[in-house]
């Protein structure tokens, strides 16, 4: 009987070494861009080590973990990756900075039935801009080739994330929240990554669309709409805490279950929020999807962001000011969306006029 070589062995069961292997150089390359002071060592090591940056005096580190859901499913159709890497890095980034935390370093798991070069390039260069938006530091992964687990062509992905904050300004500041205080949304880059489930139903399932229909009320294809990816507010955001530190309360990424379910996160129960959906103007692709799925308004903001992705609670004397700063030195567009009202027994934490 021959005896096969372990490359032969690994290729006869649908693993190729070779290409493996090769992972390691497109993660150098990728991790190279976004390289900081602060790591020890580099890819390729069976851990990632870094030092907390210097100057806080009492650090609290704050970690995060997220996935893509089935927006992947949409990149697949679509045979375009370079997305959904930034999309991976926002969901967690995004949620660390919440607690005020800048983000430090960043780890992913892509798993797969065959690596394929372009398209790991692909995803990993996003993740590496994604870092980058974020100003962290792509510190490490992995990547696993699992034949006959996976569909060809197809992947899923997880990221990991570990930021920092001082520990006397961690939000949500709950002894600080009262009513009067007022919501500042920021707008969104479009549905993010949440709500797809729904969303391919309704388009594909029930509609029979395809990607590449280009719809006059989105004036896009449906790709370009649907893989826009999420917007990451880390650098805007700590710039604005910095300017304005006794100004906010509370911040609230708006990811999966929408104003109602996200909202209510970080409020006390002695308040409501009263929120006014006229005070910005909602990206196409909702009202599209409400009228194409046949869809409740109940529904529409229990799914998605309906245009703002982030929100700050900020006291009402200081809202203005917070609402210039974001105009005039950041690329965000922000909103005055509403205000923090008195609880009523019985009463929704989040009331649309």
């Amino acid at each position: 009987m021959t005896t096969l070589s372990s490359d032969e062995a690994y290729r006869q069961a649908g693993v190729d070494l070779k290409s493996a292997e090769a992972v390691v150089d497109i993660a150098k390359q990728a991790a190279s861009k976004t390289r900081k002071p602060w790591l020890l060592g580099g890819i390729g090591g069976f851990s990632g080590a870094f030092e907390i940056p210097p100057g806080y005096q009492q650090p609290v580190l704050l970690c995060g973990c997220d996935g893509v859901g089935t927006k992947l499913k949409l990149a697949f159709q679509a045979d375009r990756h370079d997305t959904v890497g930034v999309d991976l890095v926002a969901m967690s980034v995004n949620d660390i900075l919440v607690n005020g935390g800048q983000p430090l370093v960043f780890l992913d798991y892509l798993a797969t039935q065959k690596i394929q070069g372009e398209q790991l390039s692909q995803i990993l260069n996003g993740i590496a801009e994604g870092c980058q938006q974020a100003n962290c530091a792509l510190i490490g992964g992995e990547t696993a080739e699992m034949p006959g687990f996976y569909e060809p062509n197809e992947y899923d992905l997880a990221g990991f994330c570990v930021g920092v904050a001082e520990k006397e300004s961690l939000y949500p500041r709950k002894a600080q929240i009262k009513p009067g205080d007022v919501l500042i949304g920021l707008a969104s880059n479009g549905l993010h990554s949440n709500g797809y489930s729904l969303v391919r139903k309704i388009l594909f399932q029930d509609h029979s669309l395809d990607l590449q229909t280009f719809i006059p009320e989105l004036k896009a294809p449906l790709a370009d709409v649907l893989l826009t990816p999420t917007r990451i507010y880390v650098q805007p955001v700590l710039k604005i805490l910095e300017q304005h530190p006794q100004a906010v309360r509370a911040m609230v990424h708006v990811t999966g279950g929408g104003f109602y379910d996200n909202i209510p996160r970080v409020l006390t129960p002695a308040v409501s929020a009263q929120i006014n959906p006229n005070n910005w103007p909602m990206p196409p692709i909702f009202q599209y999807l409400q009228k194409l799925g046949n869809l409740s308004n109940e529904t529409l903001w229990h799914t998605f962001n309906c245009g703002i992705g982030y929100i700050l609670v900020v006291a009402a004397d200081q809202a203005q000011a917070v609402l210039e700063s974001f105009r005039q030195e950041t690329e965000e567009q922000a909103f005055l969306i509403g205000q923090l009202i008195p609880a009523a027994e019985g009463q929704a934490q989040v009331i649309l006029q």
